[in-house]
């Protein structure tokens, strides 16, 4: 097989796997052979063909990938969800996990709450919210409506 047929298979076949998958794994080495490609045509060696595969191949990568992962991988905004994690709040609503019911006020926002231990929660109480499930806080207590510590 002649040098500018190979380069021009592997060109193919890093384009047909960059066409299945769904990041980038194998565009710099599509830009890599033909480079290449082009080296053999103008009658470039062997050996000035896999350096250029390799250094066209390499800056690519350097350049593509920092520029790719910016768009395929966008910034993750918090939501209001994560903007009341370790937060403290009042139970407005008594939480009782059996009966499905409890309310707590935090930031400003009224949720649904379940108690991360399972204890009935009365209302007034002081709370911190550990963790998000589906649309519920999950708290424990700090400290007990009448003002004591638990």
């Amino acid at each position: 097989m002649n040098e500018p047929m190979l380069w021009l298979v592997l060109l193919i076949a890093f384009a047909g796997i960059e066409g299945l998958t769904a990041g980038l794994v194998s565009i710099w080495f599509c830009l890599g052979s033909l480079a290449a490609l082009f080296a053999a045509w103008l009658g470039g060696s062997l050996m000035v063909q896999i350096a250029l595969f390799a250094i066209v191949s390499v800056i690519a990568m350097a350049v593509i990938r920092p520029l790719a992962r910016k768009w395929i991988q966008p910034r993750q905004a918090k939501t209001n969800a994560d903007r009341i994690l370790e937060e403290e709040g009042v139970v407005t609503e008594t939480i009782d996990n059996l009966n499905a019911s409890g309310q707590i006020k935090v930031g400003g926002a009224i949720w649904t709450a379940r108690s991360a231990t399972g204890d009935v929660i009365p209302q007034g109480t002081l709370v911190q919210v550990d963790r998000i499930e589906g649309v519920k806080a999950i708290v424990t207590v700090l400290q007990k409506g009448n003002g004591t510590a638990e």
